[in-house]
């Protein structure tokens, strides 16, 4: 008896650098692996992440010049592909996605992915259409078979936004650690903050934008640097970098701290780093925290809704610190550089491999009742 692989397809709206994205991208690479058909269907084939993507994954490029105009070509998609199942993964995409299917009149299983606390983006956001994005999520995330929330704190979030009940959200990690994370950070790094006898250098990665809090973390580097020698990386890009590169100046830490923008292997660097730390105001999943984990330094995170106090496991793998925080931070990077925070253990990044995660989606995607409950309009 011949076997047919599965068609799965992936909706995201671009492979924009964010965690969201490479986990899908993980994601669609260890279904593949497992012998599946799988698409990466783009509102826009744009990003860095793009370069990423591997054969036997297959990128569909619908071509819009923002996610809401790629719904008729995600129709179409849907009906000449005929895939088994669709995950959908970000707010508007989520929209898309289930009214897409509902148009085509597909019969595809439809998983949708939250990865931040909608609640906080939305109140966060100065746009209008990010601050209407609950809204939409009451309305609509019912029509979808499941409803994913990438941990505990966003799984609650979600019950609370869509009022949906907490058998409806199914709580999937992300894919984070792969053998391609192993085998980057394992690579030389060619930089001269980590040859031998310098200062030790603390690292954070992220887009440079106000959820991520950097200039809380340049302050509090400022206050450690009066007390003994060490250097700052933040890899990322983002709209905040003038703001940034002006602070960095007026604490005078111009020979101590670098913004590099965004690299293809941040793996090395945090392989090396002497700490890692999180200053984020609101997360989900934090990818970046999970690779950290992985890599081995000592490691510091705020509390912020959610995320780290999960990943961290109340402290255990890491130090919390209040957001916003200056004092504590700095308090908390002196004890970090000092040795005084353990480095994480294995137990730490385990439940967020590759293999691990996969197996929780195929079992949802291939195996679990739908929940499915399409309302009149």
């Amino acid at each position: 008896m011949t076997h047919h692989p599965t068609q799965l397809a992936i909706f995201l709206p671009s492979l924009a650098g964010g965690g969201a994205e490479r986990a899908m991208v993980n994601l669609a690479h260890g279904l593949a692996d497992r012998g599946h058909a799988v698409d990466l269907v783009l509102a826009r084939a744009a990003g860095p992440y793009l370069r990423e993507v591997r054969p036997p994954v297959r990128v569909v490029d619908l071509q819009a010049p923002r996610v809401l105009a790629s719904l008729p070509r995600l129709v179409y998609y849907l009906r000449q592909a005929q895939p088994q199942a669709l995950v959908s993964a970000l707010d508007y995409a989520n929209v898309v996605a289930v009214w897409a299917r509902r148009l085509a009149r597909a019969h595809c299983r439809l998983a949708i992915n939250e990865q931040n606390t909608l609640s906080r983006s939305a109140r966060q956001s100065a746009r209008r259409r990010h601050r209407i994005v609950p809204h939409l999520a009451r309305r609509f995330y019912p029509w979808a078979d499941f409803v994913i929330g990438n941990s505990h704190g966003v799984a609650a979030d979600l019950c609370q936004v869509t009022g949906l009940g907490q058998e409806r959200i199914q709580i999937l990690y992300n894919p984070v650690i792969t053998p391609q994370v192993q085998a980057k950070a394992d690579e030389p790094l060619d930089h001269p903050w980590f040859e031998p006898d310098q200062p030790p250098v603390v690292l954070a990665v992220g887009r440079l934008t106000r959820q991520k809090d950097f200039p809380t973390l340049l302050q509090a580097f400022a206050h450690v640097r009066q007390h003994r020698p060490a250097r700052l990386i933040i890899l990322g890009e983002g709209p905040d970098r003038p703001l940034l590169e002006v602070l960095v100046g007026q604490l005078g830490l111009q020979d101590d701290v670098a913004l590099p923008g965004f690299v293809d292997n941040p793996y090395a660097y945090m392989r090396r780093a002497g700490l890692y730390v999180l200053s984020s105001r609101w997360e989900g999943l934090p990818t970046v925290l999970i690779e950290a984990l992985y890599c081995g330094p000592p490691v510091i995170a705020t509390d912020c809704p959610s995320g780290p106090r999960e990943i961290l496991a109340d402290g255990r793998h890491g130090m919390l610190v209040p957001m916003g925080d200056v004092a504590s931070l700095a308090q908390a990077m002196a004890l970090g550089l000092a040795g005084a925070i353990p480095r994480p253990t294995q137990e730490s990044w385990q439940p967020y491999t590759q293999e691990a995660v996969v197996d929780q989606y195929l079992n949802l995607l291939l195996r679990q009742p739908s929940f499915a409950r399409e309302r009149a309009l």
